[in-house]
């Protein structure tokens, strides 16, 4: 799972980044809002840590400016204050959990694990598309009664165009979700992984296909053949 910390706060960052990492989670960080909200809006996150003090802009702004976009990614808002009032206000702009500093880590941890639970629960097991079904537990592709097993980077990436349908998918965006930004992944590394997905696509028949968007990247749609 990979996670976004925004926080001006550089002890705070490197201490948790320490502890998220020794818990399975990849993290990037960002140390004010302007480039946190530059960042969150790629939607490469699985969840999102956000402070309400910082400069170039605060919290609450990036977080209303992330919902006013559509990006329902979950986020986790850090902030010294406690009175209720504030609370209220991420929790009317759209936070999905509210934590106020100083904190434990092992509750922080908690936290980020309920949220992440509940967000896989919304979305299921099963992700389906035109003719395919695609389980995250088996990790296989399934259409006409056929199943395939994929690899898992296939599977991350089916499941980006699945989850962004009618969207077009830039490889940079991939790459930055999958591999992550310190990477020696390269355009050539999607354009692989793609050609093996419409193999399979293709050996269990589905009107399903990746479209190549020339100078963008890649889309999912249905065959008109």
């Amino acid at each position: 799972m990979k996670i976004l910390l925004v926080d001006d706060e550089k002890q705070l960052t490197d201490a948790l980044s320490v502890i998220l990492k020794k818990n399975n989670f990849s993290i990037d960080v960002s140390n004010n809002g302007e480039d946190g909200l530059d960042m969150a809006l790629s939607g490469i996150y699985d969840l999102i840590i956000l402070d309400i003090m910082m400069p170039k802009i605060d919290g609450l702004s990036v977080l209303k400016t992330l919902r006013n976009n559509k990006n329902s990614t979950p986020v986790l808002m850090l902030s010294a204050k406690s009175e209720i009032s504030d609370k209220i206000d991420g929790l009317n702009l759209g936070a999905d959990d509210y934590l106020t500093k100083p904190f434990s880590m092992e509750e922080l941890i908690a936290r980020i694990k309920a949220l992440l639970r509940r967000k896989e629960a919304f979305t299921g097991d099963i992700l389906s598309f035109g003719d395919i079904l695609l389980n995250r537990d088996t990790i296989e592709l399934e259409c006409n009664g056929k199943r395939v097993p994929l690899g898992k980077k296939e599977f991350q990436i089916l499941e980006m165009l699945i989850l962004n349908q009618g969207k077009s998918i830039d490889k940079d965006r991939f790459i930055e979700k999958i591999w992550g930004y310190d990477t020696d992944a390269e355009y050539n590394t999607i354009e692989v992984y793609v050609s093996f997905l419409r193999k399979k696509l293709a050996s269990v028949k589905s009107k399903t296909e990746i479209k190549s968007i020339r100078g963008v990247g890649y889309t999912i749609g249905i065959s008109n053949d």
